[in-house]
């Protein structure tokens, strides 16, 4: 049972860094595992699950997969913030890393549509959703055992931390892809290399849960314990909260352009290089894994300014650069030079990204009081997935072909979310978490709101 002397004792520097590797492995199983799905559909599930004698209907039906894992994260950011807003972060956060390690060994067990027929893509969709339910729980809690973990003041640099884990996943399931396209031939690439890659995640999953094992309840939530002020049901107080609402709305707007960024030049970049510009499968992907080494150095030193200046006003710069950079972007891929290929993806992935990625989990985290805020950050970054980062490469797919290959339509999509995000991200009031946690004063009402920076 938690005591007031438990709550009270300030966490070692010892326990902060097992919670940090704890957030960033835990992340990085994740992101791999859901990475590699969005990866494989656009350069091996539209040839093996949805065969199509017209190519692009074929990309883009592996492409809706794509986006049902999406559809399926807000439901698992509700069951599972739910849990951890009632029993606690980290016993979440094991549920959560076994759910996804498991789906993800069987996607590379999956029949092939010519094997089993309807169902080879029938069994996919069901995989891909446990993959989203999984994500949708584990992205809340891991950012939030960093930042409930944090001394004050730095709450956005250990608040990016767990934010690597996307760059090192990305890094690795890139990285995989690409090593077993230069190393195989196309035809066992496509028969059983790509494969190796899913089932890979079992070695990721049980690092991570050796080390999330030893991790302890946040400071925060043992607070609340001795207070008892858990929510009953948290999605309902969140909906019964006037300032939980309007921030769950402004928090979603505010994500739109981060998830439209990323799934452009992370994921639609290698469909739209290799099947639009006819551009080399492996370039693409290195430059892809490029941008996710480069990512994770970049992180961590805007999430340090995260800490020195308003997040807000951070976060809507970033939204804006993001917007301006992507026509250039688009025409300097579409040279077809190599090198100014790989530059500019890293330039726009892994340095611009960065700016708005890193205080996100800091940001919205202020959103919600400790006793609903694994529910509230998990329903504005999941529910928010869907339409910002889970049908971006479908939309901008389907903009392509209307423009019959121009950019003019994407270009109009792309403008029009950074828009609707930096109003969204200025609107933002925020919520001093260490003086909330400290006291336990966390009804969703009574915590101080602010526009000034809060650590």
């Amino acid at each position: 049972m938690t005591t007031p002397r438990d709550t009270d004792k300030e966490p070692s520097k010892s326990e902060i860094r097992t919670v940090v590797a704890s957030s960033i492995v835990g992340t990085t199983v994740e992101w791999y595992d859901f990475f590699l799905y969005g990866i494989a559909a656009g350069l091996v599930f539209d040839k093996l699950f949805f065969p199509s004698s017209d190519p692009i209907v074929g990309t883009l039906l592996a492409f809706a997969t794509f986006a049902i894992g999406f559809m399926a994260r807000p439901f698992g950011g509700l069951i599972f913030g739910h849990i951890g807003d009632r029993i606690g972060r980290k016993k979440t956060l094991v549920a959560t890393m076994m759910i996804m390690g498991v789906a993800t060994c069987l996607i590379g067990l999956v029949p092939t549509y010519a094997t089993i027929g309807i169902a080879a893509p029938i069994l996919l969709v069901v995989l891909r959703l446990a993959q989203g339910v999984a994500i949708g729980g584990e992205w809340g809690g891991a950012v939030l055992m960093a930042v409930e973990y944090a001394p004050r003041g730095k709450r956005g640099f250990y608040g990016s931390l767990p934010q690597i884990g996307l760059a090192i996943g990305l890094m690795l399931g890139t990285g995989v892809f690409a090593a077993l396209n230069s190393t195989l031939s196309e035809a066992a690439f496509l028969d059983w290399g790509w494969r190796i890659a899913f089932m890979l995640s079992a070695i990721l999953v049980a690092v991570g849960l050796f080390i999330r094992l030893k991790v302890m309840e946040t400071p925060a939530f043992r607070k609340l314990e001795t207070v008892e002020e858990k929510a009953t049901v948290p999605a309902l107080e969140l909906i019964k909260s006037p300032q939980s609402r309007r921030n769950m709305v402004l928090g979603m707007g505010s994500r739109w352009a981060e998830g439209v960024a990323f799934n452009t030049w992370a994921v639609f970049a290698i469909a739209y290089g290799t099947g639009t510009l006819h551009l080399s499968r492996q370039t693409l992907l290195l430059a892809v894994m490029a941008a996710a080494a480069t990512m994770i150095v970049f992180i961590p030193v805007f999430g340090k300014l995260a800490d020195r200046y308003d997040r807000r006003h951070m976060f809507a710069a970033g939204s804006v650069i993001l917007t301006a950079a992507a026509y250039p972007a688009f025409v300097l891929i579409g040279t077809g030079d190599t090198a100014v290929i790989v530059i500019t993806i890293v330039l726009v992935l892994g340095v611009l990204y960065p700016i708005v990625y890193a205080p996100e989990s800091s940001l919205f985290a202020e959103l919600f009081p400790t006793r609903v805020r694994y529910s509230g950050i998990s329903v504005v970054y999941q529910l928010s997935g869907i339409v910002a980062s889970g049908l971006t490469p479908l939309v901008l797919a389907s903009l392509l072909g209307s423009a019959s290959g121009g950019l003019s339509l994407i270009m109009g999509y792309i403008v029009a979310v950074g828009a609707v995000s930096t109003l969204c991200t200025l609107a933002i009031r925020r919520r001093d978490l260490y003086t909330e946690d400290q006291d336990g004063s966390s009804h969703p009402d009574n915590a101080a709101m602010s526009h000034t920076p809060a650590t």
